[in-house]
């Protein structure tokens, strides 16, 4: 069974990633990998905190995208109640955790941008080393603003 990947991170572009993943996978008949990746940003480094002393800010950032991928499994199964879906939170910067977690994949679905950076590129750096690097066919969703 073919397996697509899809990068979500709680964004509208990655709802709209989701949603048109499930849709390929239940065409295709494939399994659908939905992964999110978290890091500790280098800010709470600066501000003192130190690994392995205190645990509460890890178990936040691994909480938050392990509750992200609870919810998009569960989104999943409202739109597409028959793909086989697995989700995993995996520690890493973006674009590395999804390319990794790609190498058995036939495609990685992923939106034009996430919750950072700049809101007027075309392309967010995610997506775009994504694009660069896949090991298979990628599949960029644009988001539509709703009025």
């Amino acid at each position: 069974m073919e397996t697509i990947l899809v990068g979500v991170d709680g964004s509208e572009h990655a709802q709209e990633a989701l949603a048109r993943a499930a849709a390929e996978a239940a065409l295709h008949r494939a399994r659908l990998r939905i992964v999110c990746a978290w890091e500790i940003p280098s800010a709470v480094y600066i501000g003192g905190y130190a690994p392995g002393t205190e645990q509460s800010p890890l178990d936040s950032f691994a909480g938050s995208a392990e509750r992200i991928v609870r919810d998009a499994v569960a989104e999943v199964g409202r739109l597409e109640p028959t793909v086989p879906c697995e989700g995993k939170a995996v520690q890493g910067q973006a674009a590395n955790v999804i390319l990794e977690e790609a190498a058995d994949a036939s495609l990685i679905v992923v939106g034009n941008r996430g919750r950072g950076g700049f809101a007027s590129l075309l392309l967010g750096s995610t997506s775009q080393q994504v694009v660069h690097h896949a090991p298979c066919p990628v599949l960029v969703v644009h988001h539509e603003k709703r009025d």
